[in-house]
């Protein structure tokens, strides 16, 4: 099945010939591969490229072993300059090659040479990296199927999509298979036997049930406030662990390395600055998110938020969570802080979007609850409310706008209506 990834593709074509290393970065198994090997180069057989300029080389194949030397590879792709044509090198999983920096610096001095690399580990675009590319290297960040994506390969209506994306995710072979037992088998053994293994092997970590325990811990607080002393707490009291907060840090670093999990930061809206921890865990793929706890813990109010706050990464946003504070009265009468939070403060260059993940408004007070913080931010930018009902999209007297949640998923425009 053929799956569209437009916005990726026309990220990769805008970057042609700019004289730097186009990098597709994103989890395994998200779909890097095919928008390099099949639908770039697709575009480049329309363009009509011969296959003898296209240098094409899978580097976690075992086919491939031989060319994990960094000076066989350089060997390959000289040989294979056949005029001074312009060239396309497509590298897959080139954090697998030793010395890729080199390597890449090497091959990029070649005039006639377009590099295009997949790398499955944020690392490989560290700035220190960046730095040893010499400002030479461009990431185009890739996620699994957002929904609109994912409707592909579907020809039922969106209620029923829904219901299968929001538990199994939306990793590209997960929404091409027919059955709910395939679906979840491949999910659980894919976390175990391929990322888990990666971020052990990756990082040479040896107390491999910590790590397991962790995953668990984010997974089941999912969207939840927490932080590092808090989840030491819950590894003493329900594991009995006395695992250390640098260890704790320490995990989840290795697991946002591998982009299984994003941070999303608490913000201060009025006083324009970050607040630290407690922070935010999303996962990238709530399939993987769910298949961790054994499809046993699927609320769909926090499945949904997750999807929001994926789907605004997918658009470029850098999504944080928003804390608006207020002074109100308390039982006593005295005057308090109350700090409400706002669920993702979304920006772009200099756009800004303030958006609650709201899944019902059943009457006035939940309606009021929900947009209690986004009435208290006096600045001007967006602020929407997006409810699982299907809605038509309106304006309140607040300039508030509440809109259904397929439009927004379905519609790229969707935050500018």
């Amino acid at each position: 099945m053929r799956i569209s990834r437009d916005k990726y593709l026309n990220d990769l074509i805008k970057r042609k010939h700019n004289g730097l290393v186009k990098v597709v970065t994103g989890i395994r198994r998200c779909g890097k591969s095919y928008l390099l090997f099949n639908l770039f180069r697709e575009h480049l057989g329309e363009l009509g490229i011969p296959d003898d300029h296209i240098i094409a080389v899978q580097l976690d194949l075992r086919s491939s072993r031989a060319l994990r030397d960094p000076d066989a590879m350089l060997d390959y792709v000289n040989s294979h300059i056949v005029d001074s044509g312009m060239h396309y090198v497509l590298l897959d999983e080139v954090q697998m090659l030793p010395d890729f920096v080199e390597v890449l610096n090497e091959i990029l001095a070649h005039s006639s040479i377009d590099a295009y690399v997949t790398g499955s580990n944020s690392r490989f675009l560290s700035k220190d990296v960046i730095t040893e590319f010499r400002g030479r290297g461009d990431e185009i960040r890739i996620f699994p199927l957002t929904f609109a994506e994912f409707m592909q390969t579907r020809s039922d209506d969106t209620s029923h999509a829904w219901a299968d994306y929001v538990e199994y995710g939306g990793l590209p072979l997960v929404a091409t298979m027919s059955s709910e037992e395939q679906k979840a088998s491949y999910l659980t053994n894919l976390f175990e036997e391929t990322y888990v293994k990666d971020i052990v092997e990756r990082n040479g970590l040896r107390k491999t049930q910590e790590l397991e325990d962790l995953i668990n811990i984010l997974a089941s607080a999912t969207g939840s406030l927490t932080n590092a002393t808090k989840i030491q707490a819950t590894f003493k009291s329900v594991i009995n662990s006395d695992i250390s907060i640098n260890t704790i840090k320490s995990y989840i670093d290795c697991l946002q390395d591998a982009f299984l999990v994003n941070e999303a930061k608490r913000y201060d809206i009025k006083g324009r600055k970050y607040i630290g921890a407690p922070v935010k865990y999303y996962f990238e793929d709530v399939g993987l998110r769910n298949a961790r706890l054994s499809f046993r813990q699927v609320e769909e109010t926090h499945l949904m938020e997750n999807v929001v706050y994926n789907e605004l990464r997918a658009r470029g946003f850098s999504v944080d969570v928003g804390v608006v504070s207020k002074r109100v009265l308390d039982d006593k009468g005295k005057k308090r802080v109350s700090n409400l939070e706002v669920d993702f403060v979304a920006n772009l260059g200099s756009r800004r979007y303030y958006i609650q993940s709201a899944y019902a408004l059943p009457d006035a007070d939940k309606r009021k609850q929900e947009k209690a913080s986004l009435v208290g931010i006096d600045d001007s930018f967006k602020k929407i409310v997006i409810v699982k009902d299907v809605v038509n999209v309106l304006r309140d007297d607040d300039g508030i706008v509440t809109m259904g949640l397929f439009d927004f998923l379905l519609d790229p425009h969707s935050l500018e209506r």
